[in-house]
């Protein structure tokens, strides 16, 4: 018969094991502080923080900044988004709630919207998989993912002389 003793001493051996392998494999938990990466241009009255990469997952995380009147157009993500509301208040045009500070918001792959804010906000979003624009008609006219995102700020950085942030990239 195996004794607590015994049992407790197996599991920490586990443990043991198991910490080896992340300190293997895992990266290096990160830090990126708040002036380490610029407001960079999307489209008129939009800025973007670029806080992560993740090439491997398809993913990306920024804080969206979208001024008084500022609207992102209609699209398409083609994978799971989660949003947490900063700062001010926005809405799809297409529902009729309103995320507002402290808001968290879930958006499934495949739904279409238009973002619009009347006086402002700022959103952390966690993007996963491409996300599509698309006009009146449901034509796509630009697809926008992580390799999207890394262009848009490793290009803005050189064009503005700013140094890029490698602790970006996952």
């Amino acid at each position: 018969m195996t004794t607590s003793e015994e049992i407790m001493a197996q599991s920490v051996a586990t443990e043991a094991r198991v910490d080896r392998m992340r300190d293997k494999y895992a990266l290096e938990e990160g830090y990126i502080s708040a002036d380490s990466s610029p407001w960079v241009p999307f489209v008129p009255n939009v800025f973007i923080k670029h806080l992560t990469f993740d090439v491997r997952g398809s993913s990306a995380a920024n804080v969206l900044w979208v001024q008084e009147g500022g609207t992102l157009g209609r699209h398409r993500h083609r994978g799971p988004v989660s949003g947490y509301v900063l700062e001010g208040s926005w809405r799809y045009l297409e529902y009729d709630w309103v995320g507002k500070p402290g808001d968290f918001v879930r958006e499934s792959p495949g739904r279409s919207h238009t973002l619009y804010s009347e006086h402002g906000m700022k959103t952390m979003f966690w993007l996963n998989g491409p996300l599509e624009f698309l006009d009146e008609e449901d034509r796509v006219m630009e697809t926008v993912d992580v390799f999207w995102f890394i262009d848009h700020y490793e290009t803005y950085c050189r064009e503005n002389g700013l140094k890029i942030n490698e602790r970006l990239y996952l």
